[in-house]
């Protein structure tokens, strides 16, 4: 049975990764609605310190402390330059740290989907092994392509773009990519 301390841990472990989760989803609304009147050093300090908790957190993943220590690094570099136009950046770096979390597994170890895969099936026959290695190259494309978009809207297009491309359109393309895989695995598993 879980000791008070152990269940106090995890609770506090899970409202840290849904308080980010939360800022992540809305982090480009609250840049376009508090640009204008909050300093660039005050998102640093709030999101670097949601970050930071997670860092500490026992619990670290591959995942969790790739983005820990990129958001971070971030979170640090906005809050020296307390630049708006970085501001825009936070979107970009999250994209290349899936990017290099998903590319690198390609090159060392088991690719990130089959390890997700595995966890339904520990078992995978070769054709599963090969599927979900290009699932991962799919997805490592779609971190880079979204990485660049945000790049270029955050660089050369009005905030109100920038804002409903990474607040909403670039959630409901990961949706479609997501669900258009789960369609195709379907259709691969019923020809095997």
């Amino acid at each position: 049975m879980p000791t008070a301390s152990a269940t106090g841990k995890a609770t506090v472990h899970r409202l840290i990764g849904l308080g980010l989760l939360l800022v992540g989803l809305t982090y480009p609304f609250i840049v376009y609605l508090g640009m204008g009147h909050l300093s660039p050093r005050l998102f640093a300090l709030m999101l670097g310190t949601l970050w930071l908790a997670r860092a500490l957190s026992p619990r670290q993943t591959p995942l969790s402390r790739t983005l820990s220590i990129a958001a971070l690094s971030f979170c640090l570099v906005l809050a020296l330059a307390d630049s708006s136009i970085l501001l825009l950046g936070y979107p970009v770096l999250i994209n290349l740290a899936l990017l290099a979390l998903f590319a690198g597994s390609l090159c060392s170890g088991m690719p990130i989907i089959e390890r997700l895969a595995r966890l339904q099936e520990p078992e995978l026959p070769p054709a599963a092994v090969r599927y979900t290695r290009k699932v991962t190259w799919v997805w490592a494309g779609f971190f880079s392509v979204n990485a660049a978009i945000a790049t270029g809207l955050a660089l050369w297009a009005p905030l109100t773009w920038w804002t409903l491309y990474t607040g909403l359109i670039a959630y409901l393309l990961m949706g479609l990519l997501f669900a258009g895989e789960w369609l195709v695995r379907q259709r691969v598993r019923k020809a095997t």
